[in-house]
This record gives structure tokens, sequence and C-alpha cells, in this order.
């Protein structure tokens, strides 16, 4: 078992289907991401960079994409979901859209291939 699946695995439902929902679209988008370690929680890395994370607290999941710049090209799409420089926080209640969940990571990926700052920003990766 990965580290990210193994993190996931120790938590209660419906939490723990909510995060493995965001994991599952991370590697269905980017099938040869890795399981590492960034910033201390487990993640999905691509090119030795990280990726995503995903992790419980007590009242919310966080969702970590590592780039306030993935967070800023769907910032717009998520009103009532609390937001942070480098944090989207969700519930199994109240998810993140999956349109805006693949998005976010289309950015983030598009961000660690090295298009330009410009067209993450816009929500628009080459």
């Amino acid at each position: 078992m990965s580290s990210v699946d193994a993190a996931i695995a120790k938590i209660s439902s419906p939490s723990r289907e909510a995060m493995q929902h965001v994991i599952d679209v991370a590697r269905r988008l980017a099938p040869d991401a890795e399981d590492g370690m960034s910033y201390g929680m487990p993640a999905l890395r691509v090119g030795g960079k990280p990726f995503v994370s995903v992790v419980a607290a007590a009242k919310h999941l966080s969702l970590f994409p590592f780039s306030p710049a993935a967070i800023d090209a769907v910032r717009a799409d998520l009103a009532g979901h609390s937001l942070s420089k480098g944090t989207v926080r969700f519930t199994a209640e109240h998810p993140i859209p999956d349109d805006v969940l693949e998005r976010l990571l289309q950015a983030r990926l598009a961000e660690i291939d090295g298009t330009p700052e410009e067209d993450v920003l816009a929500g628009h990766p080459t």
C-alpha cells in the first residue's frame, strides 16, 4: 500500500472516500505520479516535484496543490470553500466540484511541466 493510500485508509468515512476521490482524479490526470513526502505530508509527486496532497483535520479536509498559482487559476470557482495561499479546505458534504478539481490539478501539472505562469494563472495550461 502506498504512503498516500495508507494515510487515507486511517480516515473514517465519509471523509476517507472524499480524500480518495481527490487522489483518484490526480492519478488519472498524472498516471506516472509517484508516492512521496512533501512538507511532512504523504503526497503524489510528478517529475520529482510535489503535485498534490490531501490531509484530514478535525473539521475539514485540506487539499495542498503546492502552488498558489494553481489555486488562483480556479479561485473564482471555489466560492463557499475556505482558501489560503496554498490550501483548499473542503468536506465530504461540500467537496470540490470535479471540473474545478481537474482544472486546479491540471494547472499544477502545467506548472510542473514548465508552462508559462500567465497560462497557469489564466487556467489555460498548454
